[in-house]
């Protein structure tokens, strides 16, 4: 029986790719083809000259493709074509980042990611040079003549207000069917068809491959539906935007004692906990870099639409970076950090995380106290009396950060694809940021 095999890659940007090669049975671990490609074509990857890599496909991901007869999917490590890894693989540095937890610190990394995004009904783009026009269709906007939930009002809505919750479930079984477990879903804040999707608890190499399929699997079961799944951070004026906001705890080496756990803790949180907050503050600026990576990303990053934009953390606040959600359950106890959002590679993001809360350790940074209010509320002089920093306001200003402040992650990232990834990025703003927009016409047209 012929069968096509799709053997999924990604980029060092994000861009999930594949290649699909036929085969004459059913794939199985035993006879799982190494393919090759041309690295060059590839965000990140080879230089013209020396562009031959291959795709080497991990069998712990294969899985029949949702849907499909005949189609089966895996998630493949990138290797240069005498075998060895590949170092600017960003599945590869989540797999070193999670060795290098266990190895160096004796700690199992436990992770999880709560992915928002939104199904429209459409959008509509034209960009040329004397003509711009993006326009968003959605069942439940509250824009067009009929009656919607208003913008920021529609966490939990049920139906028939919730006009995507038939597509959040078909997304999970899609998941499901592929190995990967969803833990929940539902309508987010926003209007217009904003859902939620909750992981299990992984490792980041396997959180990597839930992010990227949860991803595919959306925008593909949308489109069945005639409809298109959006992971842009901010792609709605005046409504929430879409987060990626991903739960941390370090356990031991055999994954039965959750170290983030202390019954005399406040909250029931460790000192170890508190240390690896401390490392995620510290280096909280360069991070941004990499788990808030586009343009549009600080667009959402602004105040008033439940994103965060100081470097604080505190119980049950979200309104800070991080929150600690009230369990006192050893079980449950970890971290939230909310600032990265979907346009994330997700390796690249949960193995930075990772290092920057592990440096924290090292290095024994003590957090300061957790703020308990709004942060928002506070003044400039409260906050500057705290010292109290915030996130950068834009992608140019967090690469800068990250390139005055990156040793933490050294024991993973080669200097040379950190570099690349700043180049690459740096390029992008050019592109995008520096186009004029309908908003700058509407406010300086006439005034100016």
């Amino acid at each position: 029986m012929t069968v096509f095999l799709r053997v999924y890659y990604t980029d060092l940007l994000g861009v999930l790719r594949y290649e699909a090669t036929r085969l004459e049975k059913a794939p199985s671990s035993e006879n799982l083809p190494t393919i090759f490609f041309d690295g060059s074509s590839v965000y990140g990857f080879g230089n013209i000259e020396y562009s031959d890599l291959a795709l080497k496909p991990d069998p712990a991901t294969l899985a029949p493709a949702y849907g499909e007869e005949g189609v089966y999917e895996v998630i493949a490590n990138v290797e240069h074509p005498e075998g060895t890894r590949y170092p600017a693989d960003p599945r590869y540095l989540a797999e070193k980042a999670n060795k290098y937890a266990i190895e160096q610190f004796g700690y199992q990394p436990v992770m999880g990611v709560e992915v928002e995004f939104f199904i429209f009904d459409n959008v509509r783009i034209v960009f040329k040079n004397n003509y711009q026009l993006v326009e968003v269709s959605s069942n439940e906007s509250p824009w067009d003549d009929k009656v919607a939930v208003p913008p920021k009002r529609a966490y939990h809505v049920a139906k028939p207000l919730d006009s995507v919750s038939d597509y959040a479930i078909e997304i999970a079984w899609a998941m499901e069917a592929q190995g990967y477990h969803v833990t929940k879903v539902h309508h987010e804040v926003a209007s217009a068809g904003q859902l939620e999707v909750s992981s299990e608890a992984l490792n980041p190499i396997r959180l990597g491959d839930f992010t990227q399929f949860l991803k595919k699997n959306s925008k593909i079961i949308a489109r069945k539906y005639g409809k298109i799944a959006v992971f842009l951070p901010k792609p709605l004026i005046g409504d929430n935007g879409s987060g990626m906001h991903v739960h941390v705890s370090l356990w031991d080496k055999e994954g039965k004692k959750n170290l983030f756990y202390d019954e005399n803790g406040e909250e029931g949180l460790s000192q170890l906990a508190r240390y690896f907050i401390g490392g995620i503050l510290e280096h909280g600026e360069s991070l941004s870099a990499i788990v808030s990576p586009t343009v549009n990303s600080y667009k959402r990053l602004v105040p008033g639409y439940e994103a965060p934009i100081y470097l604080v953390w505190g119980i049950a606040n979200r309104s800070a970076a991080i929150r600690v959600p009230r369990v006192r359950k050893a079980s449950h106890t970890r971290i939230e950090y909310r600032s990265p959002d979907p346009s994330a590679n997700p390796y690249l993001a949960y193995a930075a995380i990772l290092l920057a809360g592990l440096d924290g350790v090292r290095r024994k940074i003590e957090p300061p106290e957790p703020v308990q209010e709004n942060v928002y509320t506070l003044s400039e002089d409260e906050m500057r009396k705290r010292g109290i920093r915030r996130l950068p306001r834009n992608l140019w200003e967090a690469l800068e950060r990250l390139e005055s402040d990156n040793e933490y992650l050294s024991p993973v990232f080669p200097k040379e694809v950190l570099e690349t990834y700043i180049e690459l990025k740096k390029k992008e703003i050019i592109e995008v940021e520096y186009n004029p927009t309908p908003a700058e016409f509407y406010y300086y047209t006439a005034l100016y």
